[in-house]
């Protein structure tokens, strides 16, 4: 392994030896209402449930499929998926080279990953769902996490020294920095505003940015540098905080318990995910 491979190994996934591999699994719940309007959790379920590396989850459009990464023995990182129907975990990709974040684009026509290519680049693939050919990527290199804000823009976190979030427009090659020391998770609110995190030594402050008024306004802080958040539709800005998600309630402009997983004997939350009807959660346990 060259040296420039390590180094952006350990920066971005601290995967650069198996024995600082963490050992993951995936689990899965209901989301119910309980008689005083309460959001619930039940039936939980470890769909992955083995020694190694699984994380990284995100539902399919119609929410029948969970994809996530999966790394066994021949130390590659590829793409799995479980088909809830079937109850079964199904190899998407088996190649030579490393997928990360997979994420169906808004057409359903192609899955989105960060690639760790042959000469150490990381760039944002595009698969075919049909053929499963890596058929296109971004040019921008040292890639390591990104969403999507439409199918025109996508915001991601450059691997620079120091770590920098920045967008790329597709349609005009336009590629432009927003920000220093960003947490790793970034979410969409709509097609022209995302929420993101600035971090420092014990606090993350939270802001969100607006594309059409190109302005940066705070929404929230919290006082740990856990990196883990996702923006709900109607519950709004949720973090994971060891074992518990967090929701921040604007109203109050307090952080809110949504839901304590302590029960269900749950670590540490890394990733998390609501299908596209809020009727399921997927958390990553890390063990």
């Amino acid at each position: 392994m060259n040296k420039k491979f390590s180094v952006i190994i350990c920066l971005l996934f601290a995967l650069c030896s198996k024995s600082q591999l963490p050992n993951t699994d995936l689990w899965l719940f209901k989301i119910e209402t309980d008689k005083l309007k309460q959001l619930d959790l039940k039936d939980p379920l470890n769909i992955t449930n083995r020694d190694g590396y699984d994380n990284q989850p995100s539902f399919s459009a119609d929410g029948k499929r969970i994809y996530y990464v999966s790394i066994r023995e021949d130390k590659q990182a590829d793409i799995y998926f479980y088909d809830l129907g079937l109850k079964k975990n199904v190899a998407f990709t088996k190649t030579r080279i490393s997928e990360y974040s997979p994420t169906l684009t808004d057409d359903g026509a192609s899955m989105a990953s960060v690639v760790v290519e042959a000469d150490s680049s990381q760039r944002i693939h595009f698969i075919n769902m049909i053929s499963g050919l890596d058929e296109k990527k971004f040019d921008m290199d040292s890639v390591g996490y990104y969403t999507f804000l439409n199918s025109d823009t996508v915001i991601y976190y450059k691997l620079t020294n120091p770590h920098s979030l920045r967008y790329y427009v597709r349609g005009t090659n336009e590629d432009k920095w927003l920000a220093n020391y960003p947490i790793r998770t970034f979410k969409k609110i709509n097609r022209h505003r995302f929420i993101f995190g600035i971090k420092d030594t014990a606090s993350v402050n939270f802001y969100t940015y607006d594309f059409l008024l190109q302005k940066a306004q705070k929404y929230a802080d919290y006082p740990s540098i856990n990196e883990d958040i996702l923006w709900h539709p109607t519950l709004g800005l949720i973090k994971s905080e060891e074992n518990k998600l967090m929701r921040f309630d604007e109203d109050s402009q307090k952080w809110l318990v949504l839901f304590d997983l302590a029960p269900f004997q749950i670590k540490k939350i890394t990733r998390f995910v609501f299908d596209p009807k809020n009727k399921l959660l997927v958390v990553v346990n890390n063990l």
